[in-house]
Order: structure tokens, then sequence, then C-alpha cells
């Protein structure tokens, strides 16, 4: 009876101590997502662990009973024969209690997953020093601009201050409405992506070729040269368009089933667009300064060339405020798909705008050229043929696109933003899952990027056409650089708004990727992969290498 009793408090006392390792855990977990929980702190608490366990025992009296127990565990027994009948009752229970936590790791495989969802090392480092060199010198030169703008309304000649009032007049106004206007545009284009995504797939596909078609005609209508140019390459986008939208006719049912499926998690979490305004807000202002600053550049030496410097710095700017916001979505959608977290989006923008922008300013300049890549690969393998000038071309062309489509791509995002990968390790992981997966017809077949892609084309259009006509009637001669520098605004902040769906749609094709018996994903893409593979659904795939290379 007497062995019973120090058997009982050493129960207790270890289902405490296995009651408060529960909960260091769980608080663990929960602050994965507010990224107050380090890879460091995790290890100093496992190594003493074991340092505070012994001093504890250190501090009992000889003949405690728990300290008895204790050490029966670890040294030979001596108790006498009398005693060995009860001794077996009382010595098998401890080494499990003791040894489990000390021996076995069981935390030990869920180490990986909690330090690299909370990883903080910097991504890219030479691509985030290049961006803030740029936004330095950009900032610098803005200002700069400005100066010499307002220096040119104040002392400069007659002539100057003519020209430069005439600007500021019949100039300013319109590219500030066009600024307005876009960013309407975006928040009501991504409002009825969320709501009617089945409806809004055909109408961005259509709409975008009817306001272009119309843009082009317009300007063409006005009758000046530059008008005239810029009217012609509106109505080629649009045939072009037109060509398109009758081309993946196949792929929209597909494509509308997984829009509708990847956007349910957004209703659970309401802050989500919270970091779009931002961007928008953003955005906004430093189009303002860099309208002024252009027309200050009208009162510098080279104007056309420090207008496309600007316009370049514009371009990456806005990219890189686009994939900030596409990394915020991509974090906090895939960790919901992967670890079932109600993350915090604020955290997650922060994360974005610090850790994970030097991989969004690389990204921002690979994956627009990528995707113009697989345009020019699409027609080089459509003009394929007899030629044997242009089948070496598609066959180059096509080669280098496998190539650059493994090391950098836009499904590269969702690791970024979850493990905190580097944009080339990412690019080249995500493929990896896809490939594992049979994915690659179907993510090559996704027309998501292209939807938003012709979203923005849709309000630069309208934009152009609001524009143009007003410009048109106050001072015609400022019609065509406006109408440009509208259509540049409205696609740009277009682009920033439709990060939401886009990553999305990434998130959920990643994260099945990774893990397809997820039980929030349903079938959708199994059923799809087996239509392939059996020939009952024909997907159109993205070039890559000819038939003809395949074969042999």
């Amino acid at each position: 009876m007497g062995a019973a009793e120090p058997v009982e408090e050493k129960k207790s006392d270890g289902g405490e101590v296995k009651e408060e390792n529960e909960e260091k855990e769980e608080e663990e977990m929960k602050d994965v997502e507010k990224g107050e929980v380090g890879f460091q702190e995790r290890v100093v608490e496992s190594n003493n662990y074991g340092e505070f366990q012994l001093s504890r025992m250190q501090r009992l009296n000889p003949s405690n009973p728990l300290r008895i127990v204790i050490n029966s565990a670890t040294r030979v027994p001596t108790a006498s024969p009398s005693q060995r009948p009860s001794q077996p009752h009382a010595q098998p229970p401890p080494p499990p209690a003791h040894a489990q936590p000390r021996s076995t790791p069981a935390p030990t495989p869920q180490q990986p997953s909690v330090t690299t969802l909370n990883s903080r090392a910097y991504t890219d480092r030479i691509s985030l020093f290049l961006f803030l060199l740029h936004m330095v010198a950009a900032v610098g030169l803005v200002c700069f601009l400005i100066f010499k703008g307002i220096q040119g309304l104040i002392q400069a000649s007659e002539s100057v201050k003519t020209k430069e009032k005439r600007v500021l007049q019949f100039y300013l106004p319109q590219v500030e409405a066009a600024s307005f206007l876009s960013i309407t545009l975006a928040l009501a284009w991504q409002k009825a992506v969320r709501e009617w995504p089945l409806f809004m797939v055909h109408f961005i596909l259509w709409s975008s070729f009817l306001m272009s078609l119309s843009a082009g005609i317009l300007l063409i209508c006005f009758q000046q040269p530059a008008t005239e140019g810029i009217g012609v390459c509106f109505i080629a986008f649009a045939i072009g368009n037109g060509l398109y939208a009758c081309w993946v006719t196949t792929r929209i049912k597909f494509c509308c089933t997984i829009l509708m499926k990847a956007l349910e998690p957004v209703s659970k979490f309401p802050g989500l667009s919270q970091p779009i305004y931002w961007m928008l807000g953003a955005g906004f202002l430093w189009m303002s300064l860099w309208i002024l600053a252009v027309i200050g550049a009208l009162n510098f030496y080279y104007p056309p060339l420090i207008i496309i410097a600007l316009g370049f710095s514009l371009a990456w700017t806005a990219e890189v405020m686009r994939n900030v916001a596409n990394l915020t979505v991509s974090r906090v959608i895939s960790l919901y798909y992967l670890r079932g977290m109600q993350s915090n989006t604020q955290f997650c923008f922060q994360r974005a705008l610090t850790l994970n922008l030097g991989s969004a300013c690389l990204g921002s300049c690979f994956v627009p050229a990528i995707e113009a890549l697989r345009i020019v690969a699409r027609g080089l393998n459509l003009l394929e043929g007899e030629d044997e000038f242009m089948f070496s071309c598609a066959h180059c062309c096509l080669n280098i696109m496998d190539s650059i489509f493994r090391y950098g791509n836009g499904w590269a995002y969702v690791q970024i933003a979850v493990y905190g990968k580097g944009f080339v390790k990412a690019s080249q992981d995500t493929w990896k899952l896809f490939e594992r997966q049979a994915m690659e017809r179907i993510v090559d077949a996704d027309i998501t990027s292209a939807i938003c892609f012709l979203t923005g084309v849709c309000s630069g259009s309208i934009c152009v056409i609001v524009v143009a006509a007003w410009t048109a009637r106050l001072y015609q001669n400022f019609t065509a650089t406006i109408s440009l520098l509208a259509f540049f605004i409205g696609y740009l902040m277009t682009r920033i708004a439709m990060a939401v769906p886009h990553a999305c749609v990434s998130s959920y094709y990643v994260c099945y990727a990774e893990n397809p018996e997820n039980r929030l994903f349903d079938s959708t893409i199994n059923d799809r992969l087996d239509m392939i593979k059996s020939g009952r659904d024909v997907v159109v795939p993205t070039p890559r290498v000819p038939r003809q290379f395949t074969a042999t």
C-alpha cells in the first residue's frame, strides 16, 4: 500500500506537465499566423525542459516518495524480495512518462512546418535592394521634376509659362479623371467577379473585345496621324481578342467552376480586400505625383527619354503593388487550405511588404515577360509548317519557354507567401508539384490570368473612350498622348484589384497539388484529370515541344 501512493502522485504530476505542453503547442500554432513564435524560442524551450525537470528533482528531499520512484526508473532496484511483488506495478508507468518527452521526438515531424510557415528570412535580397534603390532614384527624380515645373510657371519666359499653363488646363484634369475612373472600375470588376463569376467570365471576354474595338474606331475618327496609329493598334488587338475568345470556348466551363470554388473562402475573411484599398490609394497618390513630374519634364532636357524612363518606373512599381496584394491574399487563402487557419490579413500584408517584397520585385520583372513569351510561343506554333526557318524559330522558342517556365512562373507566389521561398526556388517546387500530380495540362489551360489581363484592357479602353472624347472637344492636339496615358493608368489600377481572384485560383491549384486528399477540396480536378487521360476531354496545352521531337 505504501508504494501505491507515490505512483498516483507521479501520474498526476506527469499529467499536469503533459497538459502544459499541449497548451503551449496550441498557443504556438495560433501564434504562427501572428508571427510571434520563432524557431529559436522553440529550440530553447525543448532544450531546457530536461534541465528544468532535473533541477526540480534535485530540490526534492531524499525521503520524498516521488524522488524514490524517479530514481527507481534510472537505478538498479535494490529492494528486498518482500517488496518485489509490489514493485513491478509501480515501475512500468514511470519510464513512458519520463522517457517520452526526452527520447521520442513527438513534435519533431511538425517542427519544420511550423518554422517554415513563419520564416523570418528576406527573400531575393538583391532584387529588393535594386527596387529600393530604384524607388529612391524615382522619388528624387519626381520631386526634382515637380520643382522644375513650378519653377517654369514662376520664373520662366512667357512662352514656357503659356505652354505649361496649357498643359495644366487641358492635360491634368483628364488624367486625374482617368485615375478616379480606373479605381472605380477596378473595384467594380472585383466585386462583380466575386459575386457572379460564371457570368463575368463570358462578359469580360467579349466586353474587352467590344471596348477595345470601340476605342480604336473612335481614335481613327479624329483623323490625326497619331490617333489613327493608336486606333489601328486597338483594332488589331480587338481582332486577336475575339479570336482568343472563340478559341478558349471549351475551357470556359471548367474555368468558371474552379473560379467559383476558389472564391468560396473569401467570405470567411471580411478584411481580405483591405490590402487592395491600400494599394489603390497608394497607386493613386503616386500616379498624381508622377503626372506632375511628366509636366515638369517638359521644362527639362530630353523630355521624351525622361518620360519613357518614368513610364517604366511606374509600370514596375504598379506591378510590385499588384504582387504584394497577390502575396497577401495567397498567404491568407493557402493557410486556410493547408492548416485550416483563420489568418490575420493585416499581418500577412505586413509580411508581404517586408520579408517577401524582394520576390515580388523579381517576379514583377519576369512574369510579364514570361506571359508575353507564352503568347509568342502559341503564335509560332501556329505558324510552324513547311517553312524551315519558321520551324527552327518555333522549336527554339518553345525550348526556351520550357526552361524559363520552370524557373519563373506566376504560380510561385503561393509558395513564396506560405513558406518564404525565393522566387526561382518557389517556381521550381511549384512546377514539381504539378508534375507529381500530372496537372501540367490543366494549369497550362487555365485562363484566369488571361481573364484578369483582359479586365485591365477593358478598363483601359473605357478610360480611353471617355478621356479621348473629352480632350477632343477641349484641345485635340493632346488626344493621342492622353489616350495612351489613360489606357496605361486604367490597366494598371484594374490589375491591382484583380489580384484577389487571381490569387485565390492560384492558391486553389497549388494547395491541391500539395495535398489532394484535403477535405476542403472536392473531386473537380481529379475528375478533369480522369477525363483527360481517358480522352473524353481535350485540353489545348501551352506549346512546349513540337510533336515531331516528342515522338522521337
